[in-house]
């Protein structure tokens, strides 16, 4: 039975990795913000699940979940953790006040550094692994989409860094880049409209606001017709246990479909590619 430590263990990928890992018998400790959550998870999972409250822009609810994560290991390290927490934040790069840009990148960038930081003694002990959620966001972002796509930008070169640093320890590092999947980060922070025509004001409106109106339209019918985690969940499963780990996953069909585009297309196929598609 392994032991792994998920962040952002709420909803979504979190979620059903929670579950899948449950259900394999490993030990795993959930990653949620609020209580409420923590209690369901103690009530709807087995005892092998442990919700712990955790912020992953708070130091010291990071520090206390690492010594609560260490008391209960008795010494015996940290299999596997899964930097999984995330937010998206959209708007135009010109009008976006800088406190969302912040907001995006210290959850999603320095929140997963806070996290290696933290735990990386654990998994070394255990010789373990560090596998982080990314997005194909991360290989091409869209209009509207630089915050979310550069901090996803930004987790790789992390990866592609800490991979080679704990390479001595035989620690592996992997990155899960998903495409569009069926989670709430949607309606949470992507294309809403009413709330991006505040942050903007009038004159971001007047020039992007019939682009964004475009987007809020596109982002409602992703739901619906986006696939389940469980791409990404397998693919977080071969990043934990498999005998020989991928560096990088694209997860699901259209994951793998832009990064064969990537490979094969110069980037201004690429862009002309995205902005037939986009807003």
């Amino acid at each position: 039975m392994a032991s792994v430590l998920i962040t952002g263990a709420s909803s979504g990928i979190g979620a059903a990795c929670v579950r899948r890992l449950d259900a394999l018998g490993h030990e795993v400790f959930a990653g949620v913000r609020r209580s409420t959550d923590a209690e369901r998870l103690t009530a709807e999972r087995s005892e092998r699940v442990v919700p712990v409250i955790l912020d992953v822009t708070d130091e010291g609810s990071i520090a206390g979940v690492a010594e609560v994560v260490a008391e209960r290991r008795n010494g015996r390290g940290l299999d596997g953790l899964v930097n999984n927490a995330g937010i998206a934040v959209s708007g135009p790069v010109e009008f976006l006040p800088l406190e969302r840009w912040r907001e995006q990148f210290e959850v999603n960038v320095l929140g997963q550094v806070a996290m290696v930081k933290a735990f990386t003694q654990q998994v070394r002990a255990a010789r373990g692994r560090i596998v982080f959620v990314g997005s194909m966001a991360g290989r091409i972002a869209t209009p509207f989409g630089a915050p979310y796509g550069s901090s996803k930008h930004a987790v790789a070169g992390v990866v592609e860094s800490l991979r080679e640093e704990l390479r001595p320890w035989h620690i592996r590092v992997s990155l899960v880049e998903p495409g569009a999947v069926a989670t709430p980060i949607w309606t949470r922070g992507i294309g809403a409209y009413d709330r991006l025509a505040e942050l903007i004001g009038p004159r971001g409106v007047e020039l992007y606001g019939e682009r964004l109106r475009a987007l809020e339209e596109q982002v409602a019918e992703i739901p619906g017709r986006a696939p389940t985690p469980a791409r990404a969940v397998s693919a977080i499963e071969h990043a934990l246990f498999a005998p020989r780990p991928r560096l990088r996953y694209a997860a699901g069909a259209d994951a793998r479909v832009v990064a064969a585009l990537l490979r094969a297309l110069p980037d201004t196929a690429m862009a002309a590619i995205v902005r037939r598609t986009g807003p």
